[in-house]
C-alpha cells in the first residue's frame, strides 16, 4: 500500500525521553537496554529522524520523564512501581548528567518542551496534549524509551485523544528483546495507524 507524505501542517515528531542516563555511555540504564539499542540503531536511528524532522520543517516535540528531586515520592500515599525504581535509582536526577539529554537532542529555537511527566504516559498531568492542539496537530510520529513503558503508554494515551500515531519501531529500545516484542508486536498495533522503520518514515517527510 502506498502511504501519502506527511502533512507538515498537522504533523509533528514526539521525542521521548532521550536522556544521558537511557541513551549515553554511563547512564543509569544504559547498560540494561544496551543490548536491544544497539542490535537495532536505535539511537543512530533516532538523530536521523530528529535531524530530517527539522530538515522538513515538522514540528518538534519532547515528552520528558520527571528528573527526580529529592524530596519527590516521600510523601506519596501510593506509588507505582517504576516510580519507586525511579526513586531509587535516582534515575534522571535533575542537575546531572544523567537528567540531560544526549547530545544532538537538545531542543532547538521553537522546538516545544512539554512538562515532565510523572510516570508513563507523555499525555498524563503535562500540557503535551493542549501544547499539540494550539499547534493543529493531528499526526504524530513517535520515537524514544522506552517500548514497553513510556513510549507505549503515550501512543496508548494518544489514540484515546483522537491523534493518528506513526511509531518508529528502529528509534525505540527496551530491556529485553521479549519486552521489546511485547510492545511493538502485541499491544501497540492496537493503537498505532502505523509501524515503520526510519527510513520508511524519512522518506514520508515533506521536501524541506
Amino acid at each position: 500500500m502506498t502511504r501519502q507524505a506527511y502533512d507538515r501542517e498537522i504533523t509533528a515528531l514526539l521525542v521521548i525521553d532521550p536522556y544521558n542516563d537511557f541513551i549515553s555511555e554511563g547512564g543509569k540504564l544504559w547498560g540494561r537496554i544496551r543490548a536491544v539499542a544497539e542490535a537495532n540503531g536505535c539511537v543512530p536511528h533516532m538523530l536521523q529522524v530528529l535531524n530530517a524532522a527539522r530538515q522538513a520543517k515538522l514540528r518538534v516535540f519532547y515528552a520528558l520523564h520527571h528528573r527526580y528531586r529529592p524530596g519527590d515520592y516521600e510523601t506519596w500515599k501510593n506509588i507505582a512501581p517504576v516510580q519507586k525504581a525511579a526513586w531509587k535509582n535516582k534515575t534522571f536526577e535533575f542537575g546531572t548528567w544523567g537528567g540531560e539529554l544526549h547530545p544532538g537532542f537538545e531542543p532547538k529555537p521553537g522546538e516545544i518542551v512539554a512538562s515532565e511527566h510523572w510516570c508513563s504516559s507523555g499525555f498524563a498531568n503535562t500540557d503535551l496534549d493542549l501544547q499539540l492542539k494550539k499547534h493543529c496537530i493531528q499526526q504524530l510520529i513517535v520515537m524514544g524509551l522506552i517500548a514497553h513503558t513510556c513510549l507505549e503508554a503515550t501512543v496508548r494515551f494518544a489514540a484515546e485523544l483522537g491523534y493518528g500515531v506513526t511509531v518508529i519501531k528502529d528509534a525505540t529500545a527496551d530491556f529485553s528483546d521479549r519486552e521489546m516484542e511485547a510492545a511493538l508486536e502485541v499491544n501497540i498495533p492496537s493503537y498505532a495507524s502505523a509501524i515503520m522503520t526510519a527510513s520508511e518514515v524519512i522518506d514520508l517527510m515533506p521536501s524541506a
